[in-house]
């Protein structure tokens, strides 16, 4: 007798831990860059959050692999776990990068750029928890893709600046490597606002 298998909800919950870690490591590290005091403990805070955010993004991938039906493409599945789980990582990687480098006075627009991540990531949440029903997802995904823009423009304005004040060759690299890393976390949140958005397109 063949059993027909109901189609599995449990990824829906899954999608929304991974999108709470990252929620709370871009909000943590936007902290961090207005008032960077306790620094390592801090980053170390974040570091753990990125840490929940890879064991949410393993259960996404090892219930995909035992799960019959699931509740869209297997490849889309895949696909946005990895996507937001890139923006958790840029996160961690520009905690990091503050302690890496000893950077005690995080520059104006550094905090800037990670509000901007702090806003896209709550737009993916929001729009991971429209996925199931289905509704008002995509302009979620274009708000996604406003703020990216607007990172762009910061990071630009800041990266010249930089270039025209900064006299201490080191320093200017350093500043420069922490605001091209936070401007890959706002480039990995638009690429995960695409996913979102083809995922709706094809059921729609």
């Amino acid at each position: 007798m063949i059993r027909f298998l109901p189609r599995d909800t449990k990824f829906f919950d899954l999608f929304a831990e991974l999108s709470t870690a990252m929620n709370e490591g871009a909000r943590l590290l936007r902290s961090i860059l207005e008032d960077p005091h306790d620094l390592e403990k801090r980053v170390a805070q974040v570091q753990d959050i990125e840490h929940r955010g890879d064991k949410a993004t393993h259960a996404i991938i090892s219930k995909l692999n035992t799960t019959f039906i699931t509740p869209f493409d297997r490849e889309d599945i895949h696909r946005l776990a990895s996507s937001l789980d890139d923006v958790l990582d840029f996160v961690n990687a520009a905690a990091t990068r503050l302690v890496m480098y000893k950077i005690q006075q995080p520059p104006v627009a550094a905090a800037e750029l990670a509000g901007i991540i702090v806003l896209q990531s709550e737009e993916l949440a929001r729009g991971v928890s429209l996925l199931e029903k289905n509704n008002g997802v995509i302009q979620h995904c274009d708000e996604v893709n406003r703020l990216e823009d607007e990172a762009d423009q910061v990071s630009r304005k800041a990266i010249g600046a930089l270039f025209d004040t900064e006299k201490d060759p080191i320093h200017l690299i350093k500043m420069k490597e922490l605001y091209e890393v936070l401007e890959v976390a706002t480039d990995k949140a638009e690429d995960a606002a695409n996913v979102l958005e083809a995922i709706v397109l094809k059921s729609a």
